[in-house]
């Protein structure tokens, strides 16, 4: 019997794309199911739309990624992508075997998650220029320690695509949105990491992954604009 593979995303959400990439990566056939968070209930009330299935799904948190495997759910992104490597072993590992590998991994997974994403919502979401200055600080701090990790090393683990770099690539359809906002250059301030970046793009699972930037930024205007930013 086949698995029944479902995944409950959101087309701009750094958050999915790690899902798809994962299981791209793993070469695991399933059904997308797109969530319109953007859609008002109705007129008079302000509310994300939120779907039955998604509601059933992750009653807990309520938001996406969730992996429906054989009508269970997982939930959380980095959490997704450890099932679907442990899932499915046999093929393209995600995480490294040996156990201290393992673990650093999952901390600069844990770092992306707590440090990259809080500022660079912060560099979309601030309005003041005091309050943007000091969201730009972290957010090239935190970019930082990260180019100081990556190093010399083609990926995050050494030589093979893996975790951390899908944790973090699924960010790249976002850089625009945090350069304009934030008035920056990530490119330089950062070359290797956008190097990095340029080489996980060659590989079809992220390529198909990440939407065009472009599109994500006009979706950030109206993002800002239901979230009176604007």
């Amino acid at each position: 019997m086949a698995d029944e593979v479902v995944l409950l995303g959101f087309w701009s959400s750094m958050f999915g794309m790690r899902a798809s990439i994962a299981l791209a990566e793993k070469g695991i056939k399933y059904e997308y199911k797109e969530e319109d968070f953007l859609q008002k209930k109705n007129k008079e009330e302000d509310l994300w739309n939120k779907s039955d299935l998604l509601l059933k799904m992750n009653p807990v948190h309520k938001k996406i990624p969730v992996l429906i495997h054989n009508g269970k759910p997982v939930c959380e992104s980095l959490i997704i992508v450890q099932y679907i490597d442990e899932v499915w072993n046999d093929r393209c590992p995600l995480l490294p075997s040996d156990p201290y590998q393992r673990a650093q991994a999952r901390f600069w997974a844990d770092f992306i998650d707590k440090k990259v994403f809080k500022f660079s919502r912060s560099l979309f979401s601030e309005k003041g220029e005091e309050q943007l200055e000091a969201a730009r600080k972290d957010f090239l701090e935190s970019f930082k320690t990260l180019e100081g990790e990556l190093g010399e090393k083609p990926y995050f683990g050494g030589e093979i695509f893996g975790f951390v770099d899908i944790a973090l690539i699924s960010f790249y359809s976002w850089f625009y949105v945090y350069e304009t906002f934030g008035k920056l250059s990530i490119e330089a301030e950062f070359p290797k990491i956008i190097e990095w970046a340029k080489r996980c793009l060659q590989k079809e699972s992220v390529a198909k992954s990440l939407p065009d930037e472009k599109k994500v930024y006009e979706h950030a205007l109206n993002l800002r604009k239901k979230l009176h930013l604007e």
